[in-house]
This record gives C-alpha cells, sequence and structure tokens, in this order.
C-alpha cells in the first residue's frame, strides 16, 4: 500500500526494507516502526570534514538517507564545520589532529559535491546539505556552557561508550576539547528540531551516546511532546567477515572521489570481495530488490567461479557513485586486461588499470627497435635473457596481450597503445607498463 502525503509518497515498508537488508542495529523508540508508516518524517546524518571527499565506509549512511529520501521523507544530511573542528572521540584510541579553518573549507567543498551525487537536491522533495558552523558561529563559550550544557551531567556523559572507552585508555585520554563533542551533535539535533522539524537521527552504532545525547536534550529543554517524540537509529558498522575493517585496502581508504581512487580501482575494489562478504554488501549497499539478491545468492553457492555476485555488486555500486558512462569504461578495461583489446583503451583508463603494476619508461627514440628479448629483462619481468627466451618459446610472454613467441622480436610504432604505451606480460599475472 502506497501512501499519499501531500506532493510526497510514502512508502509505509521503509522499516521492514531496511531491517531486512540488515540495516538497523538499535532504535531509541519502537513507536518509529509505526510512525513512519504514517507520516513522513525529517531524517538526519552528519558527515564531518577529515578529508577533502567521503570514502566508502561513509555510504551506508548516505545511502540510508537516499532510501529515506525515496519512501517519502524529507532528508537532510550536516557537513560539520563547527564539530569537524573538534573531532569525534568515538572509535578512535587518540585524539586526531586538528584542522586549520582553511583545510576544513576546502574539505567541506569536496564532501558537499559527493553528497550531492547521491541525493536529490531539487523536485517535490528536495534534500537539504546544511552547515552546522552556520548556528555554532554565533554561540558564545559562556552562552553555550548557560544553555546547553547546563542539561548534561559529566556522570551520565562518563557513561557513554566512546567517552568511557577513552577514559580507560590511560595513555592518551581525552581532551576537554572532545570530550564537548557529544554536547555539539546534541545540540545538531535539537537545532534541527527546532528549524527544520527534524525528529530522527541516523548514524552508525558507534554514535548511539552522542544521538541518545540529543534526543535528551531535545527532551530537557521541553520542544518535545507527546505529539513530536524524536528518534535515533543506529546501523551496524561494516566489516569484513574476518573481522577487518570494510573500505581499507593496502593502498589506504575506498574514495568516492575518482581524483583520490580511480573508478577502475573502486570497481576492482568490490569485483574481489570474498564470496561470504558479497550478499551482505549487495542488500546494504545497493537498491536492488531482496529477490534478486536471493537468486545471486543461490548462483554464489551453485556456480561461485562466475562470481555473478560480485560483478553485479561492482556494476552497481560503481554506476550509483561513477554513472553509467564511467562503468561501461572499466567494464571495458576489465575485460581488456587479458585480451587483445587492451589495445584500444585510451591512456587514462591503461594507466588506471596499471596504477599499481611496476612501470618502466624509456625515450621514444629507444623503445622504437628495441628486442622484446631485452625489455623482458629489464622490466624485470625475467631476471637474464636465457630465462626469457626459454619463456618466449614456451609462449609465456604478451606483448599487449597478444603472445609473442619470436625471440627476436623488435618493438615498432604499430605495437604501442594511445601513441605511448605498451603492456607487457609474463604468464598470467605478471605485468610491466612500458612507456615513453
Amino acid at each position: 500500500m502506497i501512501i499519499c502525503y501531500g506532493c510526497r509518497v510514502l512508502d509505509p515498508t521503509l522499516f521492514q526494507d531496511l531491517e531486512s537488508r540488515g540495516l538497523i542495529r538499535q532504535v531509541t523508540d519502537s513507536e518509529l516502526v509505526t510512525t513512519l508508516t504514517r507520516e513522513p518524517m525529517t531524517v538526519y546524518a552528519g558527515f564531518d570534514p577529515t578529508a577533502d571527499s567521503l570514502h566508502v565506509g561513509h555510504m551506508l549512511p548516505l545511502l540510508t538517507l537516499r532510501r529515506f529520501q525515496l519512501a517519502g521523507h524529507r532528508v537532510i544530511a550536516l557537513a560539520g564545520g563547527a564539530t569537524g573542528m573538534v573531532g569525534d572521540p568515538s572509535e578512535k584510541t587518540n585524539e586526531r589532529s586538528l584542522l586549520t579553518e582553511e583545510l576544513i573549507s576546502k574539505n567541506l567543498e569536496g564532501i558537499t559535491a559527493v553528497i550531492s551525487r547521491f541525493l536529490d537536491l531539487s523536485g517535490p522533495n528536495p534534500a537539504l546539505i546544511l552547515n552546522n558552523a552556520d548556528w555554532f558561529g554565533k554561540f558564545s563559550y559562556l552562552g553555550f556552557l548557560r544553555d546547553i550544557g547546563k542539561h548534561f551531567t559529566v556522570n551520565h556523559m562518563l557513561g557513554k561508550e566512546s567517552i568511557r572507552a577513552r577514559l580507560e585508555d590511560r595513555e592518551h585520554g581525552i581532551s576537554y576539547t572532545e570530550f564537548s563533542y557529544m554536547l555539539m551533535q546534541a545540540y545538531d539535533f535539537y537545532f534541527l528540531n527546532q528549524k527544520h522539524q527534524c525528529r530522527l537521527q541516523i548514524g552508525g552504532s558507534d554514535q548511539w551516546g552522542n544521538i541518545t545525547a540529543g534526543t535528551e536534550l531535545i527532551r530537557r529543554m521541553n520542544t518535545a511532546t507527546s505529539n513530536t517524540t524524536v528518534f535515533g537509529l543506529t546501523q551496524p558498522l561494516i566489516t569484513k567477515s574476518d573481522g577487518t575493517k570494510f573500505g581499507k585496502t593496502e593502498q589506504g581508504a575506498v574514495w568516492l572521489d575518482a581524483q583520490k581512487t580511480s573508478v577502475y580501482q573502486f570497481y576492482q575494489f568490490f569485483i574481489q570481495t570474498p564470496d561470504s562478504d558479497t550478499i551482505a554488501y549487495l542488500k546494504k549497499f545497493t537498491f536492488l530488490p531482496l529477490s534478486e539478491i536471493s537468486r545471486l545468492e543461490d548462483l554464489l553457492k551453485t556456480e561461485p567461479e562466475k562470481r555473478a555476485a560480485q560483478k553485479t555488486l561492482a556494476s552497481e555500486m560503481t554506476k550509483l557513485v561513477h554513472g553509467a558512462s564511467e562503468l561501461s569504461r572499466v567494464e571495458k578495461a576489465s575485460r581488456s586486461l587479458f585480451g587483445a583489446e587492451i589495445r584500444t583503451l585510451d591512456a587514462q583508463t591503461l594507466l588506471e588499470i596499471f596504477a599499481g603494476a611496476p612501470s618502466l619508461e624509456k625515450p621514444r627514440s629507444t623503445l622504437i627497435g628495441s628486442e622484446l628479448l631485452e625489455l623482458i629483462v629489464e622490466s624485470g619481468l625475467l631476471t637474464s635473457k636465457g630465462n626469457a627466451r626459454k619463456e618466449i618459446t614456451a609462449g609465456g610472454v604478451y606483448l599487449n596481450n597478444e603472445r609473442v613467441t619470436d625471440i627476436g622480436y623488435k618493438i615498432g610504432t604499430q605495437d604501442l597503445i594511445a601513441d605511448r604505451y605498451i603492456a607487457l606480460r609474463r604468464g598470467k599475472k605478471n605485468y610491466c607498463l612500458l612507456k615513453c
């Protein structure tokens, strides 16, 4: 059943869908379930500008906001220009380095651009992107202590997990600055409730203490009545099945900005998802129907070698974050990695493919006319000309993914990809990119 509410169409199955996808860890009040089916609600999630982009670890709250918006609710993405200057102690063993105002301003631009790709900022139910520096900048220190601080007891704050964990660390402890973060996030909820009638805050399970501080502040400041109860909802922190942190690679975080993590690397991150994690990621990060995900789960069990579930996950995520045309480009690149189609790739895509591979640069005049035998050794793919002769003769050497068995083969201009590159390969996985 679909409920019409003004210009919005409300989907009453939202909470059930979130539960089915494993997207709910805790709620402050079970009344949230029925409230979401009766009336549209304004919901927010916060994102601090600790870097100039968001990474895949931020996608869960971002996509949940999108789910709420598609279900007919109003959503607010809060960029923490003020809270970013303080630093959230949650899930941190020591204090963050404080960022300058200039760096925070730059980071705000970056994360705002990312957020705007996930939410609809126009139309009949536009999302809002707000900056809490706009209201914290008007507070005096004494004013904040008198008006907000008086509603919190230190005893209550010490009971919060994010604070208690840091207090138990005698080496690092927690500064008064970070100790105050909870008050700031609580006031965010209060302000949004007053200004935008926001009644629900979502966040990771590590935010439970901060979220409940906000619901308590609103209650204490007498803004909530029996008809305007506010709610908090947390989501599980995403980890891999082996317990390691999701979204990290040997190169670092997987970013949502293509300038920091290339589209090809982003696609490959999800293609390489272990079988044990793939179905959970499909449920949490994609908008595919659960029936389709169930079909992919069956295929994962019966034909795991085809990796249909991983390919679907990578395609859905890349299209969602970077668009259909970029997905098409990296899918072509992925197919080209072991095929002659690699010759048709543009320079950007080729460099993305070989971002982590060894490379060798030579003057064009030197590269053209070079013997393949010598290049194989010079590239480090083989250690001697003797080994190279044996490997070439045995058919284990590839030039632009085409097998070469002629030990006297010399490089010509026809071998250049994008007029500058040559891909050498030994065996299945040993590559070197030659550049001129």
